[in-house]
This record gives C-alpha cells, structure tokens and sequence, in this order.
C-alpha cells in the first residue's frame, strides 16, 4: 500500500469547492427514477443518460471531483466510441465505482440488512484499477425502527465495511466508507444522533481493528435529521450543530475528508444542511457532498430521455453542482436558487 498516493485521492475528492457525484444507481434502481420521467431502462438509454452528465464540462471541471460509477458504466463507451470513463478522467474528476453488491436480509434479524459483496472483491478490484478507478464506495444500510438496529446488525455491517476499506487500500484503490442510517422512519433527530453516534464509533473500531489507514479514506455519512415521518422536523441549524457535534465525537481527524450522502433530502434541503453545517466554522476535516438524487433530479426531469433537452438538462446538473460547491463553503444563498448562476 502507497499511503501517500491513496491521500492524493482522498485529498483530492475534497478539494474546496467540489464533492462527488453519486451516478452509480442500480440497474433496478435507475429503472425507478427512468420509470419516473416516462424512459425505458435500456442500456443505451442509461448510457445517454450518463454521457450527459459527464459532458457537462462546466460542472465536472468546477464543481465535482469525483464520480462514482455502477459496473455496467465503467465499462461502456459514449455514442463516439470514447470511454466514459475518459469523459470523466478528461473533465479532470476522478473515476470511482462501487463495488457492493447490494443487500440481503440479516439471518436472525427481522427487518434488517447486510450488505453483501466482499467475495472475490479483491479480484474486482484489480480490473477496476486497471480501468482507472482511483476510489471506491460501499454503503451499509442501517433502519431505525421499534426494536432495530440491532446490535448485531450495527456490527455485522461495520465489520464488512472495515473489510472492505482495507481490500481497496491493498489494492491502491482509495475507499469511501458509506454506513447510512436511514431517514425513512418516524423517529426524532435525537434518536438519529443516537443510532449515528452508535455506527460511527462501531465502524471506526473496525477500521481500526482491519488495520485501515484513515488518512487514505472518505467518510460517507448521513446527517442529524427526524425521520421523514416525524411530525416535527428540526431547523436547519438544529440539523447542522447536531451533525457537527456527533462528527467531532466520533471521527478522528486523521480522516481527509467528510463527503455526506443526501438520504432522500430533497435538492435544495440537501444543499441548505450543508451550508449551515460549513458556516459553523473550521473543522478537522473538510465537509463536502457526495449527492446522487440531490444532484441528479432536476436533470433527470429535464432531459426526459429526449436528445433535443440535454443542454437544458446539462445546464441543470450544473446548477446543482454549482449550488452544492458554494454550500460545501458555507457562501449558498437561497435567493440563487432562481437565478441559474454558473
């Protein structure tokens, strides 16, 4: 393992004023969102889809560092025959690829997952290196519920992440570490700091247990937020001071960087959590996002798999991205929501 290499790319994910594109959505997943704005879930069609985002050159080369793509997506060529991956390497962002492959439910357990993925990921992770991938992603999926998390599930999920994390070290490959606690249920933000706080400090033991050099990895957490069937939603700046509390609890400063996850956020909730949790000040690591939804929603609307609507859908995504960067340094404002500044 070269650590001063694997920091470069950390480093680089966070640069100041850029985050990380999430476009690594599942087959079954992409099928969702595609269903949603009337688009067939074909190959070319997400290959379309995609090769927009990553022509749009005034997002990728000033608002996103890195992008994260699914196995299908490494591997393809745009319309031209130019790789995908090119488009992103020639933008100046950062190939990335996800390398889980998904959940399954946790024996014993009801009504709780693990993510599974960890067989020959070593062999993977060689051709994804090969193919250019710099950084990786896993996520583990924690719910809240009446009697869940579970110990056991907490556990069982940091572990596989922590085993994950030094496989992509081993293999030069830059991890970004995703446990998700949920925003599904109806619990308090309370409950959340609570259960975060747990999963944090559970997967740091692990990584440190697998012997993970925290100074070549990317932290991918959620937010302090109520759950989105809570009947009282916390303000913004509750949101921001109780994130930035659990985080100073919990992650060391070794760590580069802290790129968060949107959740199920809508766009512009996403991006106002994210500047009130920057304009609280210095922190020992930097704060940036690693959206997917949030980043990819307007776009996605906009473009309607019609050719005729990408530069509409392109001027979208950078919007957002735009948004997003200035939120990651605390200087968002909502009034610029309207304007489409790039």
């Amino acid at each position: 393992m070269n650590l001063a290499d694997l920091n470069r790319v950390a480093e680089a994910l966070v640069s100041p004023g850029k985050g990380i594109l999430a476009a690594d959505e599942s087959s079954g997943t992409i099928k969702k969102r595609f269903d949603a704005i009337g688009v067939e879930s074909t190959e070319d069609n997400r290959r379309d889809y995609r090769e927009m985002m990553f022509r749009a050159e005034d997002a990728l080369s000033k608002y996103i560092s890195g992008v994260i793509l699914y196995d299908e997506t490494i591997w393809q060529k745009s319309r031209d025959g130019t790789p995908l991956i090119k488009l992103i390497e020639q933008a100046g962002a950062i190939p990335g690829i996800k390398v889980d492959e998904g959940t399954q439910p946790l024996p014993e357990c009801p009504g709780e997952l693990v993510t599974v993925g960890l067989d020959k990921l070593s062999e993977r992770l060689k051709k994804y290196y090969a193919q250019g991938a710099r950084f990786a992603k896993w996520r583990a999926v924690i719910d809240i519920g009446k009697s869940i998390p579970s110990y056991t599930a907490i556990h069982t999920n940091a572990h596989a992440l922590a085993r994950y994390a030094a496989l992509c070290q081993a293999a030069q490959i830059a991890p970004i570490v995703e446990p998700e606690v949920l925003m599904d249920g109806d619990h308090d933000i309370d409950r959340c700091y609570e259960v975060t706080e747990f999963v944090l400090k559970q997967t740091f033991q692990e990584l440190y247990a697998q012997k993970v050099a925290l100074e070549g990895m990317i932290l991918k957490p959620n937010m302090v937020v109520s759950g989105k069937k809570n009947a009282k939603q916390a303000s913004v700046q509750e949101v921001a001071e109780k994130t930035i509390r659990l985080l100073r609890n919990c992650v060391p400063s070794a760590v580069p960087g802290i790129a968060f996850l949107s959740g199920g956020q809508s766009d512009e909730e996403a991006t106002a959590h994210l500047d009130a949790i920057n304009r609280i000040g210095h922190q020992p690591w930097k704060l940036t996002f690693s959206y997917g939804r949030a980043l990819q929603n307007a776009p996605q609307k906009a473009w309607s798999g019609k050719p005729a609507n990408v530069q509409a859908a392109q001027q979208a995504f950078t919007h957002r991205a735009h948004m997003n960067s200035l939120a990651s340094k605390g200087e968002w404002k909502a009034d610029l929501e309207s304007r489409r500044a790039v």
